[in-house]
């Protein structure tokens, strides 16, 4: 069996890397625990409150936890099994200490979910990535978090081999295989463990997870998230507004490794004793198909999905559903209308960040039928302002930043930009928006240049490095232009370097050169050839002069036309 706990006082961390890494209090955000649901106990492990209390206290045992397409039904009883065998895998075989990072890679499954709970009922500190990224972009995260143990799905292993080679932590982390077959895999080394296993006793403040942004401004930032926050956001969004029961079945696109995903497929059904199903694919095709073949009651998505299966609606049986969430992205008033035209469910709206862990504002469909363009209010426990540049509150009507307070809040690991995120206990968000008389926000446009594509947050930045590691690529410069189905396309305005022509063919193979080194998804669907790109006297790049080009016709899902543009 694993060792007892620790005494009830302070941390239960004896790696205290992360802890070690933390922003100074100066830095940090005024937490608000106004709200009775989210005052906790000094000792807490999320993963025991959610898997523990469910087998006890709550009498779930036999209740559906987990159901995915290959067939997969757990209850809550064989779902702690599970978790429990893991985690002594973990402890005992693995050498897992409370503390020490774990990355995790896989697609959506209830064995990657069990995983997640596993790490962290052993006291670790859980870091999920995509299952798109590169070795590159595995390297960063490993290095930064230095990560000291590795669980990645058997398919998905060459990246993560790679990557492990690659990037210098300390060491060599412990890796292992899971949903693999062989003598070597998780699955043959859970067979022997015992299927209890008492939770690490971490403190309530003891970081658990460190989840990674999109890259938008630069290098991703790591955000540090406690048992405490896991806890506040399962008792703010989804019991104010969502309303889930345990008689609900989720379903949804996002990755795990989202926090917007994390909190719908798999944080919020447990917390509520319900079933969550496990899509290892999040086409919109396929999320529909199993709405009907699981009689979903829950979806969890975004704007470009809801579109996509709404214009489908006659192929695919919906009428389970109940409540549908929207974020990732700006719900359009016409996206709203066609989903409730088509299925007759109001859109629940959510604006979230993996700073503050999950959704922060929001509203009930019903509402925003009588609001266009809303976004929503504060969930009860959070508080919003709209502040000028010197960071006083502005007055309805008027259009500055979004801050937040709450129960949750911005704490990034080893990262100086914590200052521009967190101002005087406020967390910045970066999003541009104004406030009617009531207190509901409306949506105005990201602070920064964020390209948001079909639900994912894509840095320019990043596309451009890729691109500049092309022998062609002299210069480019990347922004987002609209489109009607994904909301925005990457587009790229490419300067060729001399020797190079022009033409269809090389901006497929600009194309192709990208997806190789970065995330598909990330590619520039888009690609247009310049003689020069427009700068500033200061010599910076005016991307607002490259997305006016655009005017308001859409630019098409293709490569450029073989002609040269200038300014």
């Amino acid at each position: 069996m694993n060792a007892p706990p620790k005494p009830s006082s302070g941390t239960a961390h004896t790696d205290t890397f992360v802890q070690d890494n933390l922003p100074p209090e100066s830095l940090q955000p005024e937490f608000l625990f106004d709200e009775p649901a989210v005052r906790f106990p000094a000792r807490l492990n999320c993963a025991a409150e959610l898997v523990d209390r469910a087998v006890g206290p709550a009498g779930w045992a036999d209740r559906l936890a987990m159901l995915s397409p290959e067939g997969v039904r757990w209850t809550y009883a064989e779902l702690d099994a599970v978790v429990s065998r893991i985690a002594h895998v973990l402890t005992e075989d693995m050498g897992l200490v409370p503390g020490n990072r774990v990355l995790l890679r896989g697609v959506n499954s209830p064995q990657m979910s069990a995983v997640w709970l596993a790490v962290i009922k052993a006291g670790g500190v859980v870091v999920t990535t995509m299952p798109l990224l590169r070795t590159k972009e595995l390297v960063y995260v490993m290095e930064k978090a230095r990560i000291s143990h590795v669980l990645c799905e058997r398919a998905l292993d060459a990246e993560m081999v790679a990557a492990a080679a690659r990037a210098r932590t300390g060491g060599a982390p412990r890796m292992m295989f899971f949903r693999d077959e062989t003598e070597s895999g998780l699955e043959h080394a859970m067979a022997a463990k015992p299927d209890r296993f008492t939770a690490v006793d971490t403190a309530a403040t003891d970081p658990c997870l460190i989840g990674f942004t999109s890259g938008t401004t630069g290098a991703p930032k790591a955000t540090v998230h406690s048992h405490r926050d896991v806890m506040a956001i399962c008792n703010s969004f989804p019991r104010h507004v969502l309303k889930a029961t345990c008689d609900d079945r989720f379903i949804g696109s996002p990755s795990l490794a989202f926090t917007y995903g994390l909190g719908g497929l798999l944080l919020f059904p447990l917390h509520v004793g319900a079933s969550t199903v496990l899509l290892d694919r999040g086409a919109p095709s396929h999320l529909a198909r199993a709405i009907g073949e699981f009689k979903a009651t829950i979806c969890f998505s975004g704007p470009t999905a809801y579109r996509m299966i709404a214009a489908d609606r006659e192929q695919h049986d919906l009428s389970s559903l109940r409540e549908c969430v929207s974020a990732g992205e700006a719900l359009l008033p016409v996206t709203r209308k066609l989903w409730k035209q088509h299925t007759g469910i109001d859109l629940i709206d959510g604006l979230g960040s993996t700073e503050m862990l999950h959704i922060f504002i929001s509203m009930r469909g019903e509402e925003g039928l009588n609001r266009p363009g809303a976004i929503g209010r504060a969930v009860p426990g959070y508080r919003t302002a709209v502040l000028d540049e010197a960071g006083q509150p502005l007055p309805p009507g008027e259009v500055g930043r979004l801050a937040v307070k709450g129960p949750t809040g911005c704490r990034y690991l080893d990262d100086e930009r914590q200052k521009d995120y967190v101002r005087e206990g406020w967390n910045i968000t970066g999003d541009a928006c104004w406030a009617d008389e009531d207190g509901y926000l409306y949506y105005h446009a990201r602070v920064d240049d964020m390209i948001v594509s079909a639900g994912y947050n894509i840095s320019p930045a990043e596309v451009e490095d890729a691109l500049l590691a092309h022998p062609a690529v002299a210069e480019c410069a990347v922004v987002g232009v609209p489109d009607s189905e994904r909301g925005s396309l990457v587009q790229a305005h490419v300067v060729l370097a001399d020797g190079h022509r022009p033409s269809g063919q090389l901006a497929e193979e600009l194309q192709k050169f990208v997806k190789e080194s970065i995330a598909p998804y990330k590619y520039p669907r888009a690609i247009e050839f310049r003689a020069e790109l427009p700068r500033a006297e200061t010599g910076k790049i005016q991307r607002f002069r490259l997305r006016a080009a655009v005017g308001t016709q859409e630019p098409k899902e293709a490569v450029s036309a073989p002609g040269t543009h200038g300014n």
